[in-house]
């Protein structure tokens, strides 16, 4: 059940982004639900794969290329969700942070509770 309440919330969280930053455009709660279940699945499966290939990069930059692993994860979501679009790299990129912090979070709210 927890999983379910955190879904949502995080799609919440996205749609307030969304509405928040401009370049940004989410179709409305049904948008935002899958754009969360495919954005959880690629950061899931296709994250640690470009984490590993970029280490030397990574490492170079003190961990701070993560932060465009996660814009550009983000913005590859974007176009593969119908009714979610991200205009630029650069609105990806404050996104990624914004949902990130949101994302935490929440999880520590739910963490709280139990």
């Amino acid at each position: 059940m927890k999983i379910i309440i955190r879904w949502f919330l995080n799609a919440v969280a996205l749609l307030l982004i969304a509405n928040y930053l401009p370049g940004m455009a989410l179709g409305g709660l049904y948008s935002a639900l899958i754009t969360v279940l495919v954005l959880g699945l690629v950061n899931a499966l296709i994250r640690p794969i470009i984490f590993i290939l970029s280490l030397p990069v990574n490492i170079l930059t003190l961990g701070m290329f993560t932060f465009v692993i996660n814009a550009f994860l983000f913005w590859f979501v974007a176009t593969i969700v119908k009714g979610f679009s991200v205009e630029s790299f650069g609105t990806a990129f404050f996104a990624s942070i914004l949902f990130s912090i949101l994302s935490f979070a929440i999880n520590i709210l739910l963490k709280k509770e139990s």
